[in-house]
């Protein structure tokens, strides 16, 4: 019965996604997006009149990870003003009264809604993504070496940031829980260039900002390992000096012990998020 109820509430998250008017913002965004990035691939041929191989894999590795952080952010504005509205949107419309007075168990409610969110970012990041690959492929011939492991990176940070937004809104208003939530997800990213820099000039204390930030919000961590598996391999001995500091550019794919601790965080975070919502007065 709990099972179906979370398929059952999950699917109506997805309706209700699909019918809330961010979802046109998402995709209008996306198309601009899309269409300049477009513009841009096809331009780098004509203005450097004809590119090498080698010369193709370098501006497509790094411009392609430049517009896929503008992808990301996208998903991130998304699916952070999505998850506000999902928990504290319904308690201060009522909505959540009406539902909750059935014999429906508040955290099968909860999980079906994050499900929902889940499916709604992860299908978003995986299509635009797509289409972002066929775009450079179809204008300077270049493919990512790891395309699957990148967008399931892609995907796993607006699990990330979802879930954290799910948890501000057991708390703050929606738009308050939306702000904060890309507040964070914008000054982990400042964090992590700041611990980038702190590593390429050898100054421990500083590289320890990046390190703390990405443990205690794991999207840029992610965010980087979703680069590494964009960008050509050989691109880091073609840069050559200095690539610890571009904060478009990846030295080594993710840990599975960093990928493990998402997976915590995204269940501790759950937790957490069930327990304030199991005291929170409708």
């Amino acid at each position: 019965m709990t099972v179906r109820t979370v398929l059952a509430v999950a699917a109506l998250t997805l309706q209700e996604a699909s019918r809330r008017r961010v979802l046109r913002s998402l995709a209008a965004l996306t198309v601009v997006l899309l269409a300049l990035s477009a513009w841009g691939f096809s331009r780098l041929d004509a203005e450097f009149g004809g590119l090498t191989s080698g010369e193709a894999k370098v501006a497509g590795s790094t411009v392609l990870n430049l517009v896929m952080f503008g992808l990301s952010l996208i998903a991130a504005l998304g699916t952070a003003f999505l998850a506000g509205p999902t928990v504290a949107g319904e308690i201060e419309s009522g909505i959540a009264l009406s539902v909750l007075a059935r014999p429906i168990r508040r955290s099968a409610v909860l999980v079906g809604k994050w499900l929902g969110l889940v499916v709604f970012g992860s299908g978003f990041v995986c299509v635009a993504g797509l289409a972002q690959f066929l775009i450079v492929r179809a204008t300077v011939g270049y493919w990512p070496p790891h395309p699957a492991t990148g967008l399931a990176l892609l995907a796993a940070q607006t699990t990330v940031l979802l879930s954290l937004g799910l948890l501000l809104s057991t708390a703050i208003s929606p738009m308050a829980s939306g702000i904060v939530a890309v507040g964070l997800f914008g000054a982990t990213w400042i964090a992590g260039v700041v611990g980038s820099v702190g590593d390429a000039l050898g100054n421990d204390s500083v590289a320890q900002v990046g390190t703390v930030s990405r443990m205690v919000l794991p999207t840029d961590g992610l965010w980087r390992g979703a680069m590494n598996s964009f960008q050509d391999p050989t691109l880091l001995l073609q840069v050559g000096s200095g690539i610890e500091e571009s904060p478009f550019l990846s030295m080594a794919p993710l840990a599975g012990t960093y990928l493990a601790w998402t997976g915590v965080w995204i269940v501790l975070v759950l937790g957490l998020t069930a327990f304030a919502f199991q005291r929170r007065d409708l």
